[in-house]
């Protein structure tokens, strides 16, 4: 792409709100910022019906046992590690099923990989160096719709069967060609020109907070509003598994911290046993029967 056409996406153009913002004042400069932000869920409400078809194919992949991979460089790349991160502490799942790929490496997330990003062939390398296969899904995040290192990496994940999207900030972007369902949230142009990591940065934080929740939401993940597949590995998370506990079955204390230790601390089948009033035994058969899914296992086992 040349820099005529490079200067043509929105993401690239000046923003007329902020042409003094070298003079402007403190308080004027985090006002407008603010401004500017307030625009940022719309563009993401717009492009719901997007979301929700990832959402959908994401859930099917990975209930059927495959993984998700983000793909990004810079800021994009960081924002899926840190999503993917998460992931593993707030709902149990196993590290290997959502993981990021960036360019540069995982050492590019604290310091920046000149050059990293340009490398196409490297993108579609370095996912399929993670043993890629029909039964996963890969979404390249970029700002511009244009970085070489996800395209590659979606191309390369497209012509081996995998379910592909992308996450973008341009209408009609480059990566949307590549892919099974592409994602574009107009944010319109940043503050300081081209600074990506600002609005842009912002709606893809908050997609892929609604891409994982919704997804582990409907994984089971989640019962009412409660992480209820918490990895209770610290004194705060084990504390968090006695609210949640107490919250839904209005237990007192004593009695939920007597339940989660005969539960290892998990929290789905304290919830469970407290509910129904069955053995462990009979609460982990109904949970695999449900497929982990609380709401049903409580139904199945008060229907007996």
């Amino acid at each position: 792409m040349n820099l005529s056409n490079l200067s043509d996406l929105v993401t690239e153009q000046r923003n007329p709100q902020s042409s003094n913002l070298d003079g402007m004042a403190i308080t004027d400069i985090l006002q407008l910022i603010n401004d500017e932000d307030k625009h940022v869920a719309f563009a993401v409400e717009s492009a719901l019906p997007q979301i929700e078809v990832v959402v959908q194919n994401v859930y099917h992949v990975l209930k059927n046992g495959g993984r998700l991979f983000y793909v990004g460089a810079g800021t994009s790349g960081r924002l899926g590690i840190m999503d993917a991160s998460e992931c593993p502490p707030t709902f149990m799942t196993p590290p290997e099923m959502i993981q990021t790929v960036m360019a540069g490496g995982n050492g590019a997330f604290f310091k920046a990989v000149e050059g990293a990003e340009d490398q196409e062939a490297q993108g579609a390398a370095d996912i399929a160096a993670q043993s890629l296969t029909e039964k996963d899904a890969v979404i390249g995040i970029t700002a511009s719709g244009r970085t070489p290192y996800p395209i590659g990496a979606v191309k390369y994940a497209k012509e081996i069967g995998a379910f592909t999207a992308s996450l973008s900030s341009n209408q009609d972007s480059e990566i949307s060609k590549y892919v099974d369902a592409p994602m574009e949230i107009i944010v319109g142009p940043e503050i300081l020109t081209g600074s990506t990591r600002m609005k842009a940065a912002t709606s893809h934080k908050m997609v892929l907070n609604m891409l994982s929740t919704a997804v582990m939401v409907k994984l089971g993940k989640v019962y009412e509003n409660l992480m209820v597949d918490v990895h209770a590995s610290n004194y705060k998370l084990k504390e968090r598994a006695k609210r949640n506990v107490i919250a839904v079955t209005d237990v007192t204390y004593e009695i939920a911290e007597k339940t989660l230790e005969e539960t290892d601390y998990r929290v789905k089948p304290a919830i469970i046993m407290l509910k129904t009033s069955k053995s462990l035994q009979e609460v982990e058969d109904a949970l695999t029967a449900s497929d982990g899914k609380v709401r049903q296992a409580i139904t199945a086992l008060m229907g007996e």
